[in-house]
């Protein structure tokens, strides 16, 4: 009798408190990576590959709510419940500069010229940062209509996306102006919303439902039910012909975008998972649960013998070479304390049996 195959995760342990969110660089010269948000308050930097740990960033005194990555994965970003936004060098861990608001940042967003960072949290406001002058005062776009829960940039920056903690739907505000545009209907608050990497979709999930809007026209495209409350999906970006969710029950769900039909189902959490985001190029995706594990699933099916899931300890073994750059400019192991001390590998990572 066939044994069935199991899908074998890399597990990522670091976070000892609840992963809340999670951000793939594109690709760069030096490979893609992950950064990770926790409510331990110290975002923490992998190899996108591998999973490898590179790097904790150090300075938050409260839970890390967001966390992102300008293009060439050179700065971070950081939105926390100690009142700040922090952009941080994603190279030596440094802490950069801390923008400080006035009470919990819930969401941060680089836009495609990564000379600016969006902000938007409780209170209400969405702030555009020029990086270029960290002194100089945000732009405060128009009061948004409940606490921001999530924040996007599209239309090559000319527009930004909004969703709120306590309300549903989605707001599209242009930039220049600072109105609402657009709003995109949802019954329920809209926990996660995705811009696709070609920017032809974006991607909802809100209560037990995930839907894929025209980024374009704002028409909606599809709408499907989940088994169960869902609180973050993502689009594969190469082929855009599955998406994944997770949610309360623990599971990473895999689904066919055309019909809606579940086509996989990952177990290992031992928490709800709060977020879930394809790699750059479509060939995993990684899941941040209640449990403070991240997990990176490959996307197809096996196809070397027993080893179901062609991820080594060490990284996958079709591995892509990673130029010299990589060891020059990402340092495995830095951990970069408030005084500046260089202390040891937190990040080990296992494989589930």
């Amino acid at each position: 009798m066939e044994k069935k195959k199991v899908a074998v995760p890399l597990v990522c342990h670091g976070h000892s408190r609840p992963v809340v969110d999670l951000f793939y660089s594109p690709v760069t010269p030096d490979g893609f990576f992950l950064i990770s948000a926790s409510k331990d308050s110290s975002p923490m930097l992998r190899n996108g590959e591998t999973g490898d740990w590179i790097g904790t960033f150090e300075g938050h005194k409260g839970a890390v709510w967001s966390c992102c990555l300008d293009t060439n994965a050179l700065r971070a970003a950081s939105g926390s419940a100690d009142f700040s936004a922090k952009i941080w060098d994603a190279i030596t861990g440094d802490e950069l500069h801390s923008f400080e608001h006035k009470h919990i940042v819930r969401a941060c967003a680089f836009p495609e010229d990564t000379k600016l960072l969006l902000t938007g949290g409780i209170e209400k406001l969405l702030r555009i940062f020029d990086l270029n002058r960290f002194d100089a005062p945000p732009r405060e776009i128009d009061k948004s209509p409940g606490s921001v829960r999530t924040v996007a940039w599209l239309h090559s920056d000319q527009t930004i996306l909004s969703s709120c903690t306590d309300m549903g739907g989605v707001r599209l505000w242009d930039v220049r102006s600072g109105k609402i545009v657009q709003t995109l209907e949802t019954k329920s608050p809209v926990t996660s919303a995705e811009v696709s990497q070609d920017g032809r979709y974006i991607t909802t999930a809100d209560g037990s439902t995930v839907k894929f809007w025209d980024a374009n026209h704002f028409g909606l495209i599809k709408s499907y039910n989940m088994p169960c409350t869902v609180e973050s999906a993502s689009l594969e970006p190469t082929y855009g012909n599955k998406f994944v969710a997770g949610g309360e029950d623990m599971w990473v769900h895999i689904f066919d975008f055309h019909t809606g039909e579940e086509i996989g189902c990952n177990k290992g959490h031992h928490g709800p998972v709060h977020c879930v985001r394809f790699s750059p190029g479509g060939e995993s995706y990684a899941s941040g649960s209640e449990d403070g594990t991240i997990r990176m699933w490959q996307t197809g099916p096996a196809t070397t013998g027993e080893n179901e899931a062609n991820f080594s300890a060490n990284g996958p073994t079709d591995k892509v070479k990673i130029g010299v750059n990589d060891a020059a400019h990402k340092i495995e192991g830095f951990h970069i304390s408030k005084e500046g001390h260089i202390e040891d590998n937190k990040g080990e990572i296992t494989k589930d049996s």
